[in-house]
């Protein structure tokens, strides 16, 4: 059956659906940022709702059976406001609630509680208001500052948006040597002696493209193939064909034209092409044959 068929023995274990990063833009991607992908969304993250056993398996205590332990995470929702504040990793939690022993449960959304508070980065210099929960106060007190909560944590466990973004900020600025710190030159050597060794597991381009979203990359990606190959605009070309042949045919308007404009850079160029244009348009001589050229002229009476 597999001979039979065009895939031949790809169909063996079945068809694979293609992912974003198997056709179109998103195949053109560099490494650095689908291992950032793996990282934020397909590397497990820490338990956060739930407590995981750590044995592998349990005795039920009424029936005395014994069966595999399962540490099944919870699904989260990830909403838009979660991606403007720093959760510490915490979501929305749908599921079912029986408020009443003689009804039927109701549908009902568990929400962290949220609170805005002010961080300080000493890698930035800056102090940031963010909105944040409890259990984020708390890794960032356990880590010893915010600084260290952002880039010791992986992409994964801290899931927003913005931390993320923070996090490539933290990355840049160590990469150049704290700015931000250029008053004090003492004070900007202890905050690189600190936070430095947190730069060894990435490389340059992966800082570039860390913390992006799909579609933050696929923009940069088509500025970057946008920058790579500039398109001359038609209009641009065909004047500069329609002036070769002005001056092919030997016209004498077309000939004033100066040697150094016509060996200067592209720009300089193009800006004579126009101003030659101008001025045949506007010489008495070349009315005429120009007038029969352009159809939209105006037509002496």
């Amino acid at each position: 059956m597999a001979h039979a068929t065009p895939q031949g023995f790809k169909l063996l274990n079945g068809w694979k659906r293609p992912g974003r990063f198997d056709k179109g833009l998103g195949a053109q991607l560099p490494e650095a940022y689908k291992k950032f992908w793996r990282e934020w969304k397909l590397t497990k993250p820490a338990a956060v709702h739930y407590i995981p056993k750590e044995s592998e398996w349990e005795r039920d205590e009424v029936t005395n059976v014994i069966k595999p332990v399962q540490n099944i995470p919870l699904p989260l929702i990830d909403t838009p406001e979660s991606h403007q504040g720093i959760w510490g990793g915490e979501a929305v939690i749908k599921g079912f609630q029986k408020r009443q022993q003689t009804k039927r449960r109701v549908p009902h959304f568990w929400v962290p509680q949220l609170r805005r508070s002010v961080v300080h980065s000493q890698v930035l210099n800056e102090y940031i208001s963010v909105i944040v929960t409890e259990r984020a106060l708390e890794q960032i007190h356990e880590c010893h500052g915010f600084d260290h909560y952002l880039l010791k944590n992986l992409a994964c466990d801290l899931r927003s948006a913005l931390a993320l973004k923070l996090k490539r900020q933290l990355l840049l600025s160590l990469q150049a040597g704290c700015p931000a710190l250029a008053d004090d030159p003492q004070h900007q050597q202890e905050v690189l002696k600190e936070y430095s060794r947190y730069l060894e597991p990435y490389t340059p381009e992966e800082i570039d493209w860390y913390g992006h979203t799909y579609l933050e990359a696929i923009r940069k990606l088509q500025g970057q193939l946008r920058d790579a190959e500039k398109v001359q605009p038609h209009k641009v070309e065909f004047r500069s064909k329609l002036i070769e042949q002005l001056r092919e045919a030997g016209i004498r308007e077309a000939g004033k034209l100066e040697k150094p404009d016509i060996l200067a850079a592209s720009s300089e160029h193009k800006d004579a092409d126009i101003e030659a244009l101008t001025n045949l348009e506007s010489s008495p001589s070349s009315s005429n044959w120009l007038s029969k050229i352009n159809p939209f002229g105006k037509k002496e009476t």
